[in-house]
């Protein structure tokens, strides 16, 4: 690692904080006052926000080694904050809920047995996790307007479990190439 990969204080870095600021307030919005439209909002500026972040660090030559760590933190505590709203509001079933996070902790042995054979803590992002993470992301919003009363609710609700459920798919999947890319890289 170089010098420029130990930097804390780059506008990507500071863009993820700003997002994982943004989670307890996502949860307040949906679990207290249940204001779905500020919810919403800031669900689609912490997506928005995703993608500038990893776009400006690699423009600005602003990737460092914290913003690897933090910004698919941000990414994860969105999704479960989300789940989280969503079984709580009884917009979605618990399996769904269960499902996402669930290939998180089944790869949790992952970063200690990388850092044992010599490699980072985390291995490049796929194309297909951000696929997935995106696809969700989608989701989400769709799935809190189908849960609501109104000539959109329908509308939502199929795009928000199509998102769903390719997201849900795609995101194991990225699970299982992990999966194989770390057994290629520790054999021996």
């Amino acid at each position: 690692m170089n010098a420029a990969e130990d930097r804390i204080w780059t506008v990507p870095n500071l863009l993820s904080a700003l997002r994982l600021l943004g989670v307890p307030v996502f949860l307040w919005l949906v679990l207290g006052p249940h204001a779905d439209g500020w919810a919403i909002a800031l669900l689609a500026l912490a997506g928005f926000s995703d993608w500038l972040d990893g776009k400006l660090a690699r423009a600005w030559n602003q990737i460092s080694r914290l913003g690897r760590l933090i910004d698919p933190l941000a990414d994860r505590l969105y999704i479960l904050a989300t789940l989280i709203g969503l079984v709580l509001r009884g917009a979605v079933p618990w399996w769904l809920a269960l499902a996402v996070p669930l290939r998180d902790v089944l790869l949790l042995w992952m970063p200690p047995l990388l850092r044992r054979h010599g490699y980072g803590p985390a291995l490049p992002v796929h194309f297909l996790g951000k696929a997935g993470t995106a696809a969700l992301m989608y989701a989400f919003p769709l799935l809190f307007l189908a849960s609501h009363e109104g000539w959109y609710a329908e509308i939502a609700a199929i795009f928000g479990w199509a998102f769903a459920i390719w997201g849900t798919g795609l995101y194991w999947w990225a699970g299982v190439l992990y999966v194989v890319q770390v057994r290629q890289l520790t054999k021996g």
